[in-house]
């Protein structure tokens, strides 16, 4: 894909990312192994308090197709089929479930220098239609996210986003859920060599008055161990440490701890991935 602004969902990512990506309560095990032909077959399983969880997936890649396949607990058989590149920038996705007649979905991305788009329509009658746009440049890009629903005739969804990017430092604005919700964001890289960086996130509720902060950070303490840390305005505070021990094979474990209620019990949660 070339440079440039990206699509919408990229606004507000790396502050996405530091504080809320792999923190979790529940315990997570994944295990990937591939075939003598490429074929890339994965067994993930998931406790969350007495309920067990489980999937199994295979990944074919054929030059610039990708074929995804996942069967869960409950039979449902999730496909995703991702052509890249058919043209220059451009991304083509087709999804659905079985049994779910009405899942499937064809989704269509371009990514240029000045700008990105992403459009997306149900394979209904009256299908939902997803359109995002950004454009800008590698620095400053503008960009909103539609939701259309043909049954209805009313939009579902209507959020804007701006993104301001420079060397160590990002900051993001975006306006959610039909002007409801105003989220600012900050990502600031620290120190590049020990992977150093803070970032903070203020939701603010138009409706209830209500506004939630929340900060963190993370830092390498070596070149496969890296700890992360955040708090929020509500008195939680969160922690977890992710180690490399093989090459693509992560260990995590997080913690969660309520400070305006110590005496409740912390919330704790592991991840295994396993990859040869």
């Amino acid at each position: 894909m070339v440079k440039g602004p990206g699509l919408y969902s990229d606004i507000g990512k790396k502050a996405r990312d530091l504080l809320y990506k792999d923190y979790q309560s529940d315990h997570k095990f994944t295990f990937t192994t591939y075939t003598s032909t490429g074929v890339a077959l994965t067994s993930t399983g998931i406790k969350k308090g007495d309920l067990f969880l489980a999937d199994v997936s295979t990944q074919l890649k054929n030059k610039n197709i990708t074929t995804d396949v996942k069967v869960d607990t409950n039979s449902n058989l999730f496909t995703t089929i991702t052509v890249d590149e058919p043209a220059p920038g451009l991304k083509t996705i087709f999804s659905f479930i079985v049994p779910d007649q009405r899942s499937g979905k064809v989704e269509l991305q371009y990514q240029h220098e000045y700008a990105g788009i992403s459009t997306s329509i149900g394979l209904t009658a009256n299908p939902i239609v997803n359109f995002s746009g950004v454009v800008g440049n590698n620095t400053l890009a503008l960009g909103t996210d539609l939701s259309f629903d043909t049954a209805s005739g009313n939009f579902t969804k209507c959020n804007t986003g701006l993104s301001f990017t420079n060397a160590d430092l990002i900051a993001a604005l975006t306006l959610n859920d039909k002007g409801d919700t105003l989220n600012a964001s900050y990502y600031h890289i620290v120190s590049p060599l020990t992977s150093t960086a803070v970032g903070a996130e203020l939701s603010h509720s138009f409706s209830s008055q209500e506004n939630t902060l929340t900060i963190g950070t993370q830092h390498a303490l070596d070149p496969l161990t890296v700890v992360k840390a955040r708090v929020n305005n509500y008195g939680r505070a969160s922690a977890l440490i992710q180690h490399e021990w093989r090459p693509k094979s992560l260990f995590t474990i997080s913690g969660e701890v309520d400070t305006r209620a110590i005496e409740k019990s912390a919330k704790i949660g592991l991840a295994l991935a396993l990859k040869p």
